[in-house]
């Protein structure tokens, strides 16, 4: 199997994987939210990766959505429906995107970082 194809199969499992488990525990009231919060990171991480020329935009994708569903997964909505703040959810958008990075062999650890914190500012600020 050449490598491209372990990476495309690779790539495409992460991401199912991380979809699966964002949305099995998600009650239906929230699946909305949480769709919403995937789309932003993967827009928002796409934008970061091609200004900073880090990465594919497949994997920039792939990262930001992953990022996104973190994100909205680290908010309680049950106990007092605050949203975290705004610190909290770029250091776990750039703990989540460089991790991402890593698996997909995807670009630089820094840029990863940068692109993942201006990831999860953007999914607070649009909450």
């Amino acid at each position: 199997m050449k490598n491209t194809n372990k990476i495309s199969a690779l790539s495409a499992l992460f991401a199912s994987a991380v979809l699966s488990a964002a949305l099995l525990p998600a009650n239906p009231a929230n699946a909305g939210e949480l769709l919403k919060d995937i789309a932003v990171g993967a827009a928002g991480n796409t934008v970061g990766g091609a200004l900073l020329g880090n990465g594919s935009t497949v994997h920039n994708a792939i990262g930001g959505a992953a990022t996104g569903a973190v994100v909205g997964a680290t908010h309680d909505k049950k106990k007092d429906n605050s949203v975290g703040g705004i610190l909290q959810d770029a250091a776990v958008g750039a703990a989540t995107n460089t991790l991402t990075g890593v698996v997909l062999g995807n670009g630089e650890a820094g840029n990863n970082a940068i692109s993942g914190a201006a990831t999860g500012a953007l999914v607070n600020v649009t909450k």
